[in-house]
């Protein structure tokens, strides 16, 4: 299973858990806030590691990069990278 499938999956859990809802939602106040999502992901059967979360964002940016007019150099200045923790997170709390 990819992570954006164990990604979609551990929301849906969350959906129904409240308790691992407001567990994962409370990992944005942590010092570690990735690895802590990652442990409490992991203990609940999605097992994923920070490199998952940081490769995942970083792919889909390079997709997107290299898509538009041809990527490379001429492809125009994108000043973001996909963060798939934050996305999950703003997924997370609009359930």
């Amino acid at each position: 299973m990819e992570i954006t499938e164990k990604l979609e999956e551990l929301l849906n859990k969350a959906r129904d858990d409240k308790a691992l809802k407001e567990k994962l939602l409370g990992t944005r106040a942590s010092e570690n806030p990735i690895a802590d999502f990652c442990s409490i992901a992991t203990e609940n059967g999605f097992s994923m590691s920070v490199m998952d979360i940081v490769n995942q964002g970083e792919e889909f940016y390079a997709e997107i990069k290299r898509s538009t007019n041809g990527g490379g150099e001429n492809s125009p200045d994108l000043d973001f990278q996909n963060d798939e923790y934050s996305i999950f997170m703003m997924r997370l709390r609009d359930l």
